[in-house]
């Protein structure tokens, strides 16, 4: 995270700062991205960077910490789930606020897609604590008997994660068509495709 001066500078140069960063990690993978891009972008020199700053690492963090609240913030008119909802609810419900903050805020999303193509071992870390959320939701929904113990919950995750990256690749942002993909592929998953016969 970043270091104390980062936090004495002017909201300006901070936002400054933040957008660079935005900007760069939306159109390049974490380990393509270069800071020299991003202390261009920021119009600052770069021992100042190093100043705010550990490493790459720090302002990546810091830009999802903030991309965070204001995903909070944005969305605090938008009904929460109910708790007691299915994880494939969940997962629904949560798509449904990633498109409503893409609409707004569109370099959000190409940074979320550039982490799913991103194999560093950084950004596998982030993306395993985010798949462990729903990993641990699915285990919850064994236990509540809507899904079949023997089910391999990273398996259901890893699909439906596979599911929306290859369709936002294919064919873009359609908020319509994306939604209802995503639940004809819940629904395969939940009922399966083979006839069982007698």
């Amino acid at each position: 995270m970043p270091k104390s001066t980062f936090y004495n500078l002017s909201d300006d140069k901070k936002s400054r700062i933040f957008d660079a960063a935005v900007q760069e990690f939306s159109t390049r993978r974490f380990s393509e991205a270069s800071i020299n891009q991003i202390i261009k972008n920021a119009g600052i020199p770069k021992g100042s960077f190093y100043q705010y700053f550990n490493d790459k690492e720090d302002i990546y963090l810091y830009m999802m910490e903030v991309i965070s609240k204001e995903r909070k913030e944005l969305l605090s008119h938008v009904k929460g789930v109910d708790p007691d909802a299915d994880v494939f609810e969940v997962i629904k419900h949560r798509t449904k606020e990633s498109l409503e903050l893409s609409r707004v805020k569109p370099g959000y999303a190409e940074i979320g897609m550039q982490m799913e193509l991103d194999n560093s071992e950084f950004i596998m870390k982030i993306r395993k604590l985010s798949a462990e959320k729903y990993v641990k939701m699915i285990e919850r929904d064994k236990e509540r008997g809507l899904i079949k113990p023997e089910v391999d919950s990273e398996l259901v995750i890893n699909m439906i994660f596979t599911f929306g990256l290859n369709e936002y690749y294919r064919n873009g942002l359609d908020e319509e068509r994306y939604l209802r993909k995503l639940n004809d592929v819940i629904k395969i998953i939940k009922e399966g495709i083979a006839v069982v016969k007698d």
